[in-house]
C-alpha cells in the first residue's frame, strides 16, 4: 500500500462515519418518561444522597467501579515525540477501545494540556472522583516518574504509566520463562539494557525484582554507556549507571546472556549477536523496527530466543497482554492502588499461562500444529481467550493478599465466570478470523470487480494481507476505478469476454465438457457459458488457477449459486449442500442453518445440516452445541414441522450419539441455560448454551439472520456455503465492503483447510 494510500485511509477511518473511535453508550432504559425521571430529576437525587451519606457508594450507583481514564499531554507519543495533547487525542482513544474490546472497561480519554509536574498532577487529582483507575499514556521521561510517583502516592485509586509498567511486565514474564528453558539463574546473568526512557527504567527495575543483580546490568542511551563516571545524569539513568570499563553497545554486548532493546531498529548487527554468551536471549522490541531483524538473528544465532513487538514473528511483546487484565482484576476488587505485589502477580501469570496446554482455537488462529511452551512460545499469544479470565483473578487476588482491596472476591468459580461472559464480543472474532486469513493468503477470485464496492473489498483483502485478489470483469472499468482508489497494487485482472481470453475459456470449457457431455451439456454450450463471470471464475478455482472465489454483490443468491452447484462437485461423503450464517453477538458467535439454499429440508436433510454446520464451527475452533428450533418444545405439538424437527434429533442421537444437540426447542430455550435447566433438565444441552442454531426451514432461519442484522445491530459473515469440494461463497445482494472482505478472509481459511485435508 502507497504511503498516500495509507494516509488516506487512517484520515478516512477516524473521520467517518462519525469522528473519532469511542462514544458514550447508555446502559438503562430510557424510552419512556418514567424513565427518564428515573434518570434524572427527580429520581436521580435518591442516589446522590446515598453517596452523599458514604461516597463508596458511588461504586455501587454509577459508573465509576468499570470506568478509567486515559491521561496524556501529548509529550511523548509513539515514534511521534512531543506533539501536544491535542495531536495525542487519536492515540488515547485507540487505548480507550482496547481497553474495551479486551476487558470490557469503559474509558474517558483525558489530554491535559499541562507539561508542569505540579499543574498536571493537580489536574489529575482534580478529576479523580470521576474514575475507578487511571492509566497514564505517552509522557517523557523523567517527568513520567514523578507525575506516576505522587498520584500513586495522593489517589486512593489505581494509577499505572503503562509506557513503564507494560513492557516491564510482559518482557520480565518472558524472561522468566526463557531463562527456565536454557537452565540460567537469573542472579548470574549479563543483561545489556539499550535504551534509558521509562519502559526501559521500569523494565529493568522489574528484572532486579525478579533477582537479576544491579553489578550485572549494563545500560546504554544515545551516548553509549551509562557510566558512573558521567555528567548531568537524570536519577533514573544514576540509578543504573555501572563501573565496568566499557563505553560502547558492541562492547558491553560481549558475553552478554540478555539483550533488552527499547531504542531503535537495526542498531544491533551479527557480530554483537555472536559475541554474545551461548543460548543468548535477545528482546528486540523497538517499532516498527526491531534493534535486530528477526530472520537475520535467527539466521546468525540458531541457539538465540528471540522477541519482538511485532505480531509477524514468535513471541511478541505486546502491551495488550497486561494493561487491560491489570485494570480488570483491580477494578474488581476496587483496590487503591496498582502495587508492586500486582505487578508480580501480572509476571508469574502470564508466565504460567505459556506453559498451560494452549487451546485449540489459538493453534487454529496461528495457524500452528500444537503451540507448546519452548523457545517459540515464551508468552501467550495477544488472541488467547484465556488471558481474560487468567490474568484478572491473579491481579485481584494479590489485592487481597497485599491489602489494598475494598471489595475482596470469596467466590472465584463465579468471578472466572463474569470474566468470561465479558469476552463476548464479535469483533474479536473478526480479528482472529482476519490473523488467520494472513497467515498463509490465498488467492481470491472477486469475480465482480468492475463494481466500484467490491474493489474496495478486494483493495482491503491486499492491502491487509488476507488473500491475494484477482479480478474478474471489465478491465477499462477496473483500472479506472482502482486509480480512483489509488489501489495501485500490482494485481492480476481479467476481462472473460476479451478475445486475449479465448484459450482459457476454451480450456476451461474443454475440461467442463468433457464432465458433464453425458449429462446434457454440448461443447458449444461449454463454451457459451465460460463467457460468464461466474462460471469462468468457478473454473479458475476448479483448475487450481485460483484457490476461492467470492460473488453475488449484484445479483440475485439463486441465480449466482446455480453455476456453482453445476460446476464445483461436493465435497466427499457430502449429500446436501447447505448455507449457514455466522452471527457475531454479545454472548459469541452463533452459527444458523440453513439459511439461504434448502426451502423445506426433511428430517435427514436436517441432521446433514447440523453435520455440515459442526464441520465448520469446529474448523472456528469451537465445540458445537446444535438446538434444532421450532414452535414447540420437546413433544408438546404434533405438528408437521415438530415432528420432522424430532425425527432429526432422533436420527442424530442414533447414528452420532457424542453430538451434542437437542430439540425440537423453543429459541428462549435454546439460548438461555438457566431457563432450560429449569424447565427441561434432561436436555443434553443442560448447562450449555448453544452455539449452533438449526431451523426447520429457510423462511425461518432466512428471517432471523436478517432481522438479528437490522434490529440488534448484530454483525454477519455469510450465507458461508457448506459442503463444497471448492472454497465457493457467494454474497447477499449489495453486502458491504466489511461482509465481502470478512467472506474473503472466510474463503482463505476454507482453502487453507482443504489444502491440509488434500496434504495429509
Amino acid at each position: 500500500m502507497s504511503d498516500s494510500r495509507k494516509r488516506r485511509e487512517a484520515l478516512l477511518y477516524h473521520a467517518k462515519p462519525k469522528p473519532g473511535k469511542i462514544a458514550v453508550v447508555p446502559t438503562k432504559k430510557y424510552a419512556t418518561q418514567h424513565d427518564l425521571s428515573l434518570a434524572y430529576s427527580p429520581g436521580v437525587a435518591e442516589p446522590c444522597l446515598e453517596i452523599a451519606k458514604d461516597k463508596n457508594n458511588v461504586y455501587k450507583y454509577t459508573a465509576k467501579s468499570n470506568l478509567v481514564a486515559v491521561i496524556s499531554n501529548g509529550t511523548a507519543v509513539l515514534g511521534l515525540g512531543d506533539i501536544g495533547p491535542e495531536a495525542s487525542k487519536p492515540v488515547m482513544e485507540g487505548k480507550g477501545l482496547l481497553f474495551k474490546i479486551f476487558a470490557d472497561i469503559d474509558v474517558f480519554d483525558i489530554e491535559v494540556d499541562a507539561t508542569d509536574v505540579d499543574k498536571f498532577v493537580e489536574t489529575v487529582k482534580a478529576i479523580a472522583p470521576t474514575f475507578g483507575g487511571i492509566n497514564l499514556e505517552d509522557i517523557k521521561a523523567p517527568e513520567a516518574f514523578e507525575i506516576e510517583r505522587r498520584l500513586k502516592e495522593e489517589l486512593d485509586i489505581p494509577v499505572m504509566h503503562d509506557d513503564q509498567h507494560g513492557t516491564a511486565i510482559i518482557s520480565a514474564a518472558a524472561l522468566k520463562n526463557a531463562l527456565e528453558i536454557i537452565k540460567k539463574d537469573i542472579s548470574d546473568i549479563q543483561i545489556v539494557v539499550n535504551g534509558a526512557g521509562a519502559a526501559a527504567i521500569s523494565c529493568t527495575r522489574l528484572y532486579l525484582a525478579l533477582g537479576a543483580k544491579r553489578e550485572n546490568v549494563v545500560m546504554c542511551d544515545s551516548k553509549g554507556v551509562i557510566r558512573k563516571d558521567r555528567d548531568n545524569l537524570t536519577p533514573q539513568k544514576e540509578e543504573f549507571a555501572t563501573d565496568k570499563d566499557v563505553n560502547t553497545l558492541e562492547e558491553a554486548m560481549h558475553n552478554a546472556d540478555v539483550f533488552i532493546g527499547l531504542s531503535k531498529g537495526n542498531v544491533v548487527s551479527p557480530e554483537m549477536l555472536l559475541s554474545m554468551a551461548k543460548d543468548p536471549i535477545v528482546f528486540a522490541m523497538a517499532n516498527p523496527e526491531p534493534e535486530i531483524a528477526y530472520d537475520l538473528a535467527v539466521e546468525t544465532r540458531d541457539d538465540i530466543i528471540m522477541a519482538t513487538g511485532r505480531s509477524d514473528h514468535p513471541n511478541q511483546v505486546n502491551n495488550v497482554l497486561g494493561f487491560p487484565f491489570i485494570f480488570r482484576g483491580a477494578l474488581d476488587v476496587r483496590a487503591t492502588k496498582i502495587n508492586e505485589e500486582m505487578k508480580m502477580a501480572a509476571v508469574h501469570a502470564l508466565a504460567d499461562l505459556a506453559k498451560k496446554s494452549v487451546p485449540e482455537q489459538v493453534n487454529i488462529v496461528y495457524d500452528e500444529v500444537s503451540l507448546s511452551f519452548g523457545r517459540d512460545y515464551i508468552i501467550p499469544k495477544p488472541f488467547d481467550p484465556r488471558l481474560i479470565y487468567e490474568i484478572p483473578p491473579a491481579i485481584a487476588k494479590a489485592a487481597i493478599e497485599s491489602g489494598v482491596a475494598q471489595e475482596p472476591i470469596t467466590d472465584w468459580d463465579k468471578y472466572r465466570d463474569e470474566l468470561m461472559d465479558r469476552s463476548g464480543t464479535g469483533s474479536k472474532e473478526i480479528r482472529l478470523l482476519h490473523n488467520r486469513a494472513k497467515k498463509d493468503p490465498k488467492k481470491v477470485v472477486f469475480a465482480e470487480a468492475d463494481h466500484l464496492d467490491v474493489l474496495k473489498a478486494a483493495q482491503r483483502v491486499h492491502d491487509e494481507k488476507i488473500g491475494i485478489p484477482i479480478l474478474l470483469g471489465r478491465k477499462e472499468v477496473i483500472l479506472e476505478l482502482k486509480k480512483e482508489l489509488g489501489f495501485d497494487a500490482d494485481v492480476l485482472i481479467i476481462d472473460p469476454k476479451t478475445d486475449v481470453e479465448k484459450e482459457r475459456r476454451d480450456r476451461y470449457a474443454e475440461a467442463f465438457w468433457k464432465t458433464r457431455q453425458r449429462k446434457g451439456v454440448t461443447l458449444l454450450e461449454a463454451k457459451k457459458w465460460m463467457r460468464e463471470r461466474n462460471y469462468f471464475a468457478a473454473m479458475m478455482v476448479n483448475t487450481g488457477e485460483a484457490d476461492a472465489l467470492i460473488t453475488g454483490y449484484s445479483r440475485s443468491y439463486s441465480s449466482v449459486v446455480k453455476p456453482m452447484l453445476t460446476l464445483i462437485e461436493k465435497d466427499k461423503g457430502v449429500t446436501r449442500v447447505a448455507a449457514t450464517n455466522m452471527m457475531l453477538t454479545k454472548q459469541g458467535p452463533m452459527f444458523l442453518a440453513d439459511t439461504t439454499i434448502n426451502i423445506n429440508p426433511t428430517a435427514k436433510d436436517l441432521s446433514k445440516i447440523s453435520q455440515l454446520t459442526s464441520v465448520l464451527a469446529k474448523m472456528f475452533g469451537m465445540k458445537p452445541h446444535i438446538a434444532m428450533l421450532g414452535f414447540s418444545n420437546f413433544g408438546s405439538s404434533i405438528s408437521e414441522t415438530s415432528v420432522k424437527i424430532r425425527e432429526a434429533v432422533s436420527y442424530i442421537h442414533r447414528h452420532n450419539p457424542n453430538v451434542i444437540v437437542d430439540g425440537e426447542l423453543q429459541a428462549d430455550f435454546a439460548l438461555n441455560p438457566e431457563l432450560l435447566a429449569k424447565e427441561f433438565p434432561f436436555s443434553k444441552l443442560n448447562g450449555k448454551r448453544a452455539n449452533i442454531l438449526i431451523f426447520p426451514n429457510l423462511e425461518s432461519a432466512n428471517i432471523t439472520y436478517k432481522l438479528m442484522k437490522q434490529v440488534d445491530g448484530v454483525e454477519s459473515i455469510g450465507p458461508i456455503l457448506l459442503g463444497m469440494s471448492k472454497p465457493v461463497h457467494i454474497l447477499q445482494l449489495g453486502a458491504s465492503v466489511d461482509e465481502m472482505v470478512n467472506m474473503a478472509a472466510v474463503a482463505v481459511v476454507d482453502a487453507q483447510n482443504k489444502a491440509r485435508k488434500q496434504n495429509k
